[in-house]
């Protein structure tokens, strides 16, 4: 099993917080004879008909010491994950789930804009002080 992010309770809770139910902890990823595993798997009731809105996070702190560096390495993950998602017929949405700090530096200027933009990853931002969701992109 690989090391937890330092943020990856602070998501959990916050999470919770926010009425998800914590179904996978860490949520299971195979590929062949391969076994990855996402951070968290999530779900939360959306309708009174039991409907339920799936999802699967992966926790990144960026406290290596570039940006671009922890981007790059963040991206990696969040494209294989997607496509193992997408092999697994699993229609959950994953989300990048970073700090309010992180996505201030890095989501908000010209490189992290451009994925944004072209949809290229999906975010849950969260106060790390707060314990607490502060945004899900897009909507």
């Amino acid at each position: 099993m690989s090391t937890r992010d330092i943020y990856h309770d602070t998501v959990k809770r916050a999470l919770q917080r926010d009425g998800w139910t914590i179904t996978h902890d860490p949520f299971p990823l195979k590929i062949g004879k391969k076994r990855l595993s996402a951070d968290l798997g999530a779900e939360r009731l959306i309708s009174a008909e039991t409907a339920t809105r799936k999802i699967v996070v992966e926790v990144k702190s960026f406290i290596g010491q570039s940006d671009v560096k922890d981007l790059e390495q963040a991206l990696g993950q969040y494209v294989l994950y997607r496509q193992i998602l997408d092999e697994m017929d699993d229609k959950r949405i994953l989300y990048l789930a970073v700090s309010q700090i992180t996505f201030n530096s890095v989501f908000t200027i010209e490189l992290g804009q451009i994925l944004l933009k072209n949809q290229v990853v999906k975010l849950v931002v969260f106060d790390d002080e707060r314990e607490a969701i502060v945004r899900w992109i897009p909507n």
